[in-house]
């Protein structure tokens, strides 16, 4: 029997019933999202710290401050690290530079497009929203629909939120008698830009302008203009009802029937016909239909029939987890890490989370959702040739905390950081399993080239050894180690040996030639440090259970996300024994638990795999909207990578990998009935 989709989907809807931060829902199409209140709307904008902000995001939203448009990379003095005898440069160090430094890593940053809220006659917002009652707001996943619903000054008031699926535009319905008789209107309020978590400053009205311009057959265009960037807001309205400037920034719809629609859609330029906007019906038939495809095309799992009390839990973290990767994950750029929901790291994107936040598409029958951003790696290929050229090394070196132009963000971490290197041949490999098809893998040669050609050359020969070696300097993904100690670090030089494996196979079925001293270096490729009995985090760190037991447990990750084929099983099983035992796991990250979980699995541990997944603790917390929120850090209250995580460990523990024959080997027989449909299978 086919499962019952749409009903287990729904049963999962969140639900919320007070102004909650840590309830705000969004709708969106992975280009764009907003996210509102427990009015449907950006009604109140709290102040409370480490809490998720209101905002109204797009991939191309990005802006700098004035006189900071041109990154001056040039003017940045570069600390220079002995590397194999000869001097590379990072952009590391800020000594005497502080000003520079910053500049480059804020700007350009992403903001706020916009506010839209409900706005009270005669009355304060925070009056406003504390005087509500029979707060009722749901999301339907089923159709991507928020409908809310509350009673103001004994009135009823019922708010329908939709955003169209295939532009950057939200649709609303107000429908209450309170807007026919002018107690309740609609305010759509734009700020001047912000590097901050809010991407907003409401502060500095003459530093930007909001021109509104009347057109025909009820819509409006509202021309935006903050230093260099510049957009257009089109306002279509959909029932009978006015729209006035009411400040400097801020407009009104009035209507004085009982029920007021509107679309707002947001746009970069306003020279193509093609983005007309839809009425508030039109875009909710459409989204309808986009989720119901969504759900019903792409792969499910369902925990129902299981008797562990945790059933419930799990299946509504992968169903929200679901949701919002949709929307926050799936658009042109890779997504920062709080996606379109608010501003972490100046809402710029680290390319080592791509991998997590959006592979776990393909597995879930929906590779077409991963490859939107993946052809965002051609546009910015020259720039990843050119750094490479710069630090002497051929092929193309991919960036880590970027913007959609591609250029590196000054860090004393990142800059230094490599393992988002061999993504582009995690992607292709992913590709080829599960969408052979895929047009994007068979235009990808040259990426997949470029981008082996500089892991062969980042190696280090250590002719005492006769081995290939791994850094320094580098920093892994256990963040805490110093980059001229780090040599071989585990996960990496487990990953670099699997790419170098797979783009080998990649480029052969391409029909291109292999340079054979890519096939020397891979048989001459470094072991995994380990002392003989567990892994250590890299070759000089025969501490890694001691004083270095804390942030990432990566050294497990080749076993896991990776399918282990230079891992010894024996080494492995002992490792995740002394992470568990001795590891500071208060102090992990939202996306270590699914990854520990998955090397759980693999072992043959599904009973630790799943109290992995599901773990009391802190940073692994999923608040009622489905958001991994990263407690105690003010500056994360969502962190996508989390989400994503959980997504790729249910597909490998419900999917089982490559040569496991079990049903679901990822979970226990006794308490658990996993059943599955079109779940691709992990190597």
């Amino acid at each position: 029997m086919p499962l019952e989709r749409r009903i287990l989907v729904q049963e999962h809807n969140p639900h919320i019933q007070s102004y909650d931060p840590d309830g705000f829902l969004s709708v969106g199409n992975g280009n764009f999202a907003f996210t509102v209140d427990c009015t449907g709307l950006q009604s109140f904008l709290h102040q409370r710290e480490g809490k998720t902000p209101l905002c109204t995001m797009s991939s191309w939203g990005m802006h700098s401050y004035k006189g900071k448009e041109k990154p001056r990379y040039d003017l940045l003095e570069l600390k220079q690290y002995d590397c194999d005898g000869r001097k590379v440069g990072y952009m590391t160090e800020s000594t005497g530079q502080e000003a520079l430094f910053n500049d480059l890593r804020i700007n350009p940053h992403r903001f706020n497009l916009g506010r839209i809220g409900l706005k009270a006659k005669d009355t304060e917002e925070e009056v406003f929203i504390s005087s509500l009652t029979h707060i009722d707001q749901s999301l339907d996943l089923y159709s991507g629909l928020i409908t809310s619903s509350f009673v103001y000054r004994g009135e009823p008031v019922r708010v329908q939120t939709v955003c169209h699926p295939t532009q950057d535009q939200v649709s609303i319905s107000v429908e209450s008698p309170l807007i026919a008789n002018g107690l309740l209107s609609v305010v759509v309020h734009f700020p001047y830009a912000s590097h901050t978590i809010s991407g907003s400053d409401y502060t500095r009205d003459d530093d930007h302008t909001s021109v509104l311009e009347a057109g025909e057959n009820n819509q409006y265009v509202i021309k935006r203009s903050m230093d260099s960037s510049c957009y257009n807001v089109r306002i279509k309205a959909c029932t009978q009802c006015d729209v006035k400037q009411t400040g400097r920034h801020s407009f009104e719809l009035f209507s004085t029937n009982l029920v007021l629609q509107a679309s707002i859609l947001f746009k970069q330029s306003d020279d193509e016909p093609l983005f007309a906007v839809d009425s508030f019906a039109r875009t909710k038939s459409l989204s309808a239909n986009h989720w119901a495809r969504f759900w019903t095309e792409g792969a499910f799992i369902d925990f129902s029939l299981s008797s562990d009390k945790r059933k419930d839990e799990l299946q509504r973290r992968m169903l929200l987890s679901r949701y919002l990767l949709a929307i926050q994950c799936s658009g042109d750029t890779p997504p920062p890490e709080t996606g379109l929901t608010c501003n972490s790291w100046y809402g710029k994107f680290h390319l080592e989370m791509h991998l997590l936040h959006a592979s776990h598409f393909a597995l879930f029958g929906q590779a077409e959702l991963l490859e939107r951003s993946l052809s965002w790696y051609t546009d910015i290929l020259e720039g990843a040739y050119k750094r490479a050229r710069e630090q002497g090394y051929r092929g193309a070196r991919w960036p880590k905390m970027t913007d959609p132009s591609g250029n590196d963000s000054p860090s004393a971490i990142g800059t230094l950081l490599c393992w988002q290197q061999p993504h582009p041949i995690f992607y292709a490999s992913l590709l080829r399993k599960t969408q052979i098809e895929s047009a994007l893998l068979t235009e990808w040669t040259e990426i997949i080239e470029a981008t082996a050609a500089f892991m062969v050359d980042y190696l280090q020969y250590d002719e005492q050894q006769d081995l290939y070696v791994l850094g320094p300097p580098l920093i892994p993904v256990q963040e805490n180690h110093r980059p001229e100690e780090t040599l071989n670090p585990t996960f990496e030089l487990s990953y670099w040996r699997w790419a170098l494996q797979e783009a080998v196979s990649l480029l052969k079925e391409a029909g291109r030639s292999v340079d054979e001293h890519w096939l020397h270096v891979l048989e001459k490729l470094a072991p995994l440090p380990n002392d003989g009995e567990v892994y250590l985090a890299h070759q000089r760190c025969p501490d890694t259970y001691g004083a270095y037991a804390y942030d990432h447990p990566s050294l497990l990750f080749s076993f896991g996300l990776l399918d282990g084929r230079d891992v010894d099983r024996r080494m492995m099983n002992n490792s995740l024994d002394r992470v568990l035992k001795d590891w500071k796991l208060n102090e992990l990250w939202g996306w270590d638990f699914p990854l520990m979980a998955m090397t759980a699995a693999r072992l043959g541990r599904p009973e630790d795999a799943v109290d992995l997944l599901l773990m009391d603790s802190s940073k692994n917390t999923y608040t009622p909207n489905g958001h991994n929120a990263q407690i105690p850090k003010a500056d994360l209250p969502l962190y996508l990578p989390g989400n994503g995580a959980l997504l790729l460990a249910l597909a490998l523990m419900a999917g089982g990998w490559k040569g496991e024959t079990a049903h679901a080997p990822g979970f226990p027989q006794d308490g658990w009935v996993v059943r599955i449909e079109n779940l691709k299978r992990f190597w």
